[in-house]
């Protein structure tokens, strides 16, 4: 068969004339990521030396590389982990990405929180079904999705985003994953100290994720809002922030010891008896510190060890570049806002909204 010739529709025996299975789970689940692809909605193609491309299935799309081309509806209607034969003599293998994918591949303003530590998040700070939970810092939505997967349609997950145009990206890249808008989640815009107060009562909250510049500013509100024995987890990238975050828990007397930690990835190689460590690995990304709420009154016992000589310098004004902020250009967050809408489109209707080469719009690798 060609790229120009369809499959026949009369052969009950191909694949790609499977009926697709119907679409009423709207929140990413088994409706969603089982049976044959599907017009708008994303596949991910790898080649045989592990290049990978995210393509955004349509009926007019037409994708195109060094490894070969062909039409998107050579590959709709046909099932999950399919192998497309290009007409160069290349195969490209096509499947659904999994969020880990996604996150790493979907537009973006602010930097995304990397799946090894969206992991961490999920399972050290405990996010349970139907928790309640309220995350500080929505960036491009990559935690976002983690912990709506976690806490499930009971749960309740407020995010709080400082910039209107992230909060914009983030909630564009949440719903194009869970096909529309999850029934948990409460996007706010605002400073956490001012919204949190009157979205939630105080002493409700099971969960407070902060992703922020200056995670210790909010902690007055997080400790207003948390249940005792509630987790507060902060994300930060620097050493500066690490030290400044866990030296103000402790002294505001509302939490227990804090806990710091970081985790590094690193893949093997698997060729036969030739097994051994990749050369590169995924490294240092961010820390990530835990306490948890004491109780209303309650002291927290004191620290038996003697700090070392020096560790406490006189207090001094932090610049934002101190902490590590870096500034992201207006031209970008357009850009990105841009290609949020446009996705939206192909998405709901299988069509590219945009022509490129070809009967189909070019696709760009990760």
């Amino acid at each position: 068969m060609t790229s120009d010739d369809p499959p026949d529709s009369t052969d009950t025996t191909d694949p790609r004339t499977l009926p697709s299975m119907p679409d009423d789970d709207v929140l990413g689940g088994p409706a969603r990521r089982r049976g044959p692809f599907r017009a708008g909605e994303r596949v991910q193609l790898t080649d045989v030396k592990g290049r990978m491309h995210t393509v955004l299935l349509s009926h007019d799309g037409y994708f195109q590389s060094h490894r070969g081309s062909f039409r998107h509806t050579e590959l709709i209607g046909r099932p999950d982990g399919s192998v497309i034969d290009t007409p160069t003599g290349h195969q490209l293998l096509a499947l659904r990405p999994l969020l880990s994918d996604y996150v790493l591949s979907m537009p973006r303003g602010a930097a995304v929180i990397y799946p090894k530590d969206a992991a961490q998040i999920v399972q050290m700070g405990d996010i349970f079904p139907g928790a309640r939970v309220v995350e500080a810092g929505v960036g491009s939505g990559a935690l976002s999705m983690s912990l709506l997967s976690a806490l499930g349609e009971h749960g309740h997950l407020i995010s709080v985003e400082r910039r209107e145009e992230f909060a914009d990206i983030a909630i564009g890249n949440v719903e194009s994953w869970f096909g529309g808008q999850h029934p948990a989640w409460e996007v706010r815009t605002g400073d956490l100290a001012d919204v949190l107060p009157d979205a939630v009562d105080p002493a409700s909250v099971d969960r407070v994720v902060l992703d922020m510049l200056a995670p210790w500013e909010n902690l007055d509100a997080a400790a207003e809002a948390l249940v005792p024995g509630g987790v507060l987890l902060a994300y930060v990238t620097t050493t500066t922030q690490l030290s400044r975050f866990a030296e103000d828990v402790r002294t505001s007397e509302n939490f227990t010891e804090p806990r710091a930690w970081e985790s590094m990835v690193r893949g093997w190689h698997l060729e036969g008896l030739a097994v051994r460590p990749d050369h590169r690995m995924i490294g240092h990304t961010g820390f990530l510190v835990t306490a948890r709420r004491l109780a209303p009154g309650t002291t927290p016992p004191r620290r038996k060890h003697r700090p070392a000589k020096g560790a406490y310098p006189a207090d001094a004004e932090w610049t934002p570049e101190e902490v590590g902020e870096r500034a992201v250009s207006d031209k970008k967050i357009r850009r990105v806002r841009r290609d949020v809408r446009r996705r939206a489109v192909v998405e709901q209707t299988g069509v590219a909204s945009a022509p490129g080469p070809g009967p189909g719009a070019q696709e760009s690798p990760d």
